[in-house]
């Protein structure tokens, strides 16, 4: 595939077999982000672990310091009164059945779904729909709860779920390319050590296979995962 003239720029200011502190991928990532618009901080890390055995289906969610850098929309499954409480807290959609057959037509167009414990035996059947997507709501995750004023606001303030893909890795977004730089080290910092603390007991051998940093529109920064700590 032909690359653009920018990203062989980009290219060239990283050692493709080094591995970087945390502070030092960071710089590179905001040093190369020169698209027209505010490209996201992505962040992928391989774990020694086999998502295919429930026991080490890697999964979690961690309240970024500084958020995502982006609105997060959020709706609401919830009855009577605790709709009220979600509108309350700023979820941008809250509903129940009207919005159990709005996803059932195609509708998605939110980041996160959070639900009531009474909600679920209706919501569990749209698993099909909402599980590809990553929007399923998870007692694990915080989004399934009685108490949905305050997951509203967790997920506002920039808490994400997160959880390991079928090859094993786990992706996220830790910001945008234009945080301060401090502010995206201690970002990526607080995701790292959320997913360390995450290693299930059955997994064996090197957990953090490699750590990667890119933006949206640049090449990848390696992470030396032995040095989560160092700037």
């Amino acid at each position: 595939m032909n690359k653009s003239k920018r990203y062989r720029a980009a290219l060239k200011k990283v050692e493709q077999k080094k591995s970087y502190t945390i502070g030092e991928a960071v710089g590179l990532v905001k040093e190369m982000a020169t698209a027209k618009f505010n490209e996201a901080v992505d962040i992928a890390v391989r774990l020694g672990v086999d998502p295919k055995k429930a026991d080490q289906a890697v999964r979690g969610t961690v309240a970024l310091p500084h958020g995502i850098g982006k609105a997060v929309r959020v709706l609401v499954l919830a009855k009577p009164p605790k709709d009220e409480e979600a509108r309350k807290a700023g979820a941008d959609h809250v509903g129940f059945q009207d919005y159990i057959q709005k996803i059932q037509q195609g509708w998605a167009d939110v980041d996160v779904i959070i639900a009531t414990p009474d909600t679920m035996a209706e919501v569990g059947k749209l698993g099909k729909v909402l599980g590809p997507r990553g929007l399923m709501p998870n007692p694990k995750s915080g989004t399934v709860t009685m108490d949905v004023g305050k997951a509203v606001a967790e997920v506002k303030a920039g808490k994400i779920e997160f959880r390991v893909e079928k090859a094993g890795i786990v992706h996220a977004i830790v910001g945008k390319a234009n945080f301060d730089r401090e502010k995206l080290i201690e970002n990526v910092e607080a995701f790292l050590n959320t997913v360390v603390r995450a290693k299930p007991t059955s997994a064996k051998g090197q957990y953090i296979r490699s750590i990667a940093l890119s933006t949206t529109m640049s090449p990848s920064v390696r992470i030396d995962r032995a040095v989560f700590g160092a700037h």
